[in-house]
């Protein structure tokens, strides 16, 4: 691997945060600092994690920067279920599927990180 950008998973994390941007802009105005912040906070820790722990070089910190990236993965499928259940999204299917789909490819990646130790 010549660098955390040639990875698919960083790729894809990368336009699922676009896409989570794309969906709380039109978030009501009072969350700007709430959800909205926190959404987006943790979309963004998702590839900045897996660029991290890449960037580090040791198989062992990489697979702790993996599980970091897989704990915001979480905290992003729980405020979209709670940003559902406020009214502020209309059809997050879309970004559902993303987010599985990253998550299976991160734990994927820490699987074959785990084995090669």
């Amino acid at each position: 691997m010549k660098s955390h950008k040639d990875l698919l998973v960083w790729q894809k994390s990368v336009d699922f945060v676009a896409a989570i941007y794309a969906a709380t802009k039109s978030w009501p105005s009072e969350e700007i600092y709430g959800l909205t912040s926190q959404i987006r906070r943790a979309a963004v820790s998702v590839p900045c994690n897996i660029a991290e722990g890449a960037g580090r070089g040791g198989r062992r910190e990489y697979t702790r920067f993996l599980a970091i990236a897989l704990g915001s993965l979480a905290e992003v499928e729980t405020q979209l279920v709670i940003a559902d259940r406020l009214g502020y999204m209309r059809d997050c299917s879309e970004l559902n599927e993303s987010l599985q789909e990253i998550r299976r490819m991160l734990v994927g990646l820490n699987k074959s990180l785990e084995v090669a130790c």
